[in-house]
């Protein structure tokens, strides 16, 4: 079996940025910069059946290549105690038609439909038990955190296995966007 799901990737030089402020918080499991994306559809565990017919139907996937922003801080879950530390991704139309388009081959080649909201951000840190002033003072001091635009130009199936210090995520597929027709 093997646990999916699929995401883009973050430019080099902008995973740099964001691991930059990474630290400061004590009790924190940081993302490591190499495993930072922006996931668009979680799948979990499929057999291998499956497994081939979710990296073929994906193929067919058209979108035109959206222009991302990140910006922003905040926590999962919200007006709680925070168990997930993300920086915010500026929703925007051609990002949302691409995860509709995502989550529609998906669900025609046999996938349950996600039930949760799409919330486009960038998971860079997760907490057991964290000192909530801490990470109150942490948001604040980061709060106009923000990167220039980049352009998506493809996405990517992977896999994830859970380690004791966390998963590793590995690219099965990549996906170059098709532009539509005008």
């Amino acid at each position: 079996m093997k646990r999916l799901f699929v995401a883009v990737d973050i430019p080099p030089e902008m995973k740099e940025s964001i691991a930059s402020i990474c630290h400061g918080l004590p009790g924190t499991r940081w993302v490591p910069p190499e495993q930072i994306h922006l996931t668009i559809r979680f799948i979990g565990e499929v057999e291998g059946t499956m497994f081939n017919q979710i990296a073929s139907c994906l193929a067919d996937v058209i979108s035109d290549s959206p222009l991302l922003k990140i910006q922003g801080i905040g926590h999962f879950p919200p007006r709680r105690k925070p168990r997930v530390l993300w920086i915010g991704v500026e929703n925007n139309e051609m990002l949302i038609r691409l995860r509709n388009r995502i989550e529609s081959t998906l669900v025609k080649n046999g996938l349950t439909p996600e039930s949760r909201k799409f919330s486009p951000h960038i998971t860079i840190a997760r907490f057991k038990d964290p000192p909530l002033k801490r990470v109150a003072d942490y948001m604040s001091a980061h709060s106009l955190f923000a990167l220039p635009p980049f352009q998506i130009n493809e996405f990517h199936l992977y896999s994830s296995i859970l380690t004791s210090s966390g998963a590793v995520h590995h690219i099965e597929e990549t996906y170059p966007l098709k532009k539509t027709e005008p």
